[in-house]
């Protein structure tokens, strides 16, 4: 049997994976901030699937609690095969901001204990001679939106750093980067989309199909939908300072 542990897997992007991989047959362990969320969302997907769902109270902005997952991710008795490191949050918090409270919180979720806890699972997949790690990132590593396009960036290029660490030992590194992807992330976040043209969103589900078929073949950068890889093409291939403006015009309409 293989299992799978997903960060922010009662929400969001996370949940669409918890769904696809309970489908699949892969038992579970899911980590989140909310105790009552979590047990509702290990019963229902173990009664519509029949997996063994685990739960992991953790809040990643916490390093005792990054490091309780850690070790669930070494935990030799309970092997992980496949890891998501998928846990975060949008915000729009200009850099100028002299409370810088926000980009702490982003660093150490979405930078510092990705990480840690990628290496966790690559040390413990290492030894075993296989797994998957999955790391989150964005279409937006190849724009310029304040913090969360740098955070991004890291994610992306830690993820390709690890690969180099792991090649040859047959554990492979994903980094997955979505455009716009329909869920409560952006409403959280209280950032505004309705200059967003419709055709450019795409359903969580769909997206981590897609995703899914680039991460078991080993791919490096996962972009699941073709209106986004289009996307990250120009935006790798026009001038630099057409996607600052690009980026400028962007936040503007979150304003």
């Amino acid at each position: 049997m293989t299992t799978a542990l997903i960060t922010g897997g009662t929400s969001g992007i996370g949940a669409a994976y918890a769904r696809a991989l309970a489908a699949r047959g892969d038992d579970l362990v899911l980590v989140a901030r909310d105790a009552d969320r979590l047990v509702a969302c290990a019963a229902e997907l173990h009664q519509a699937h029949g997996v063994d769902v685990e739960t992991l109270v953790a809040d990643l902005d916490v390093r005792a609690d990054v490091m309780r997952v850690a070790a669930r991710l070494e935990d030799a008795n309970r092997p992980v095969d496949l890891f998501v490191n998928n846990a975060g949050f949008g915000w729009h918090q200009a850099l100028l901001d002299q409370d810088f409270s926000v980009h702490e919180q982003a660093l150490n979720v979405m930078c510092l204990a990705v990480l840690i806890l990628g290496g966790a699972a690559g040390r413990a997949m290492k030894a075993r001679g296989h797994g998957q790690i999955v790391n989150i990132s964005s279409l937006s590593a190849w724009i310029a939106q304040g913090s969360y396009s740098a955070v991004k960036v890291f994610v992306r290029t830690y993820s390709e750093g690890l690969s180099v660490e792991l090649h040859g030992t047959g554990v492979t590194v994903t980094a997955v980067c979505p455009g716009w992807v329909r869920t409560e992330f952006h409403q959280r976040a209280g950032i505004k989309t309705k200059s967003i043209p419709g055709f450019i969103w795409v359903d969580a589900d769909r997206m981590v199909a897609a995703s899914l078929l680039d991460i078991d073949k080993g791919k490096r950068i996962s972009i699941p939908a073709k209106r986004w890889k289009v996307a990250a093409f120009v935006a790798s291939h026009v001038p630099r300072g057409a996607v600052l403006f690009f980026s400028r015009m962007l936040s503007k309409s979150r304003d």
